[in-house]
């Protein structure tokens, strides 16, 4: 009698114990299952904000909010020379601290690295190298990139246009106000000056070293257009 007893007891005991292991599995499952919803909806959320991040479009210059930025971007600036490293040697210009605008715009396209592999593009013997274009696609889908606009003038500053300044030269567009194209600049080589160019354009700087390189380019031959036979290119724009 103790016997069967006993053999019930133990019976019972082995039943209950298989009883609860699948419970015990059954909630680890439940936390893993609970744990991979809660992973998967992290990562989705983090695909929806990478996607929200991809599909933001990029900062673009319009003629609508380039002055109000290049007056905030003028605030932040310590620096006010460029040197230009072309195939013919270096110079260095510069820039204007009361011409705000046409400094500023001339220090981003130096640290947006617009002027690398850019020309001088018209060279006219004893009067200006004009730079700042080419015929390379390229130049153009950084144009694109950048932004499509236009600096009004700044011509009451008293500033002429010595022998060695730079000045930015106006749009090609319909333009009676003389808005000046922001990526392209020249350099006056006339001896002492081009003075009738004051009022019309913007002079915002000037040659401070290197002047004999700026000789150098205006001497090259050129063909139609003012174009040179052997491209002069710049290589680099680096802000001092």
């Amino acid at each position: 009698m103790k016997q069967s007893a006993l053999t019930i007891t133990v019976l019972f005991l082995l039943f209950v114990s298989c009883g609860e292991s699948p419970k015990k599995g059954n909630d680890k499952v439940g936390e893993n299952i609970a744990n991979l919803d809660t992973v998967a909806k992290i990562e989705v959320d983090s695909v929806t904000i990478e996607k929200e991040e991809e599909e933001e479009e990029p900062f673009k210059l319009t003629e609508e909010n380039a002055i109000d930025f290049f007056f905030e971007y003028a605030k932040t600036l310590k620096k006010d020379k460029v040197k230009i490293t072309t195939t013919m040697g270096s110079f260095t210009i510069q820039l204007y601290d009361d011409v705000p605008y046409h400094k500023a715009n001339f220090i981003y396209l130096a640290r947006q690295k617009y002027f690398d592999s850019t020309q001088f593009h018209r060279v006219v013997k004893d009067f200006i190298i004009q730079g700042g274009n080419s015929d390379d696609r390229k130049t153009a889908q950084k144009r694109r990139k950048i932004g499509r606009y236009l600096l009004p003038p700044d011509t009451k500053k008293g500033h002429k246009h010595h022998r060695g300044t730079i000045s930015m030269p106006s749009s090609e567009r319909d333009n009676p106000h003389k808005l000046a194209s922001p990526y392209e600049f020249f350099i006056v080589v006339t001896k002492p000056g081009s003075y009738h160019l004051d009022g019309s354009y913007t002079p915002f700087g000037r040659v401070v070293e290197g002047m004999d390189v700026v000789d150098a380019i205006n001497n090259v031959p050129v063909g139609d257009g003012d174009w040179p036979w052997q491209s002069v290119y710049i290589l680099k724009a680096e802000v001092l």
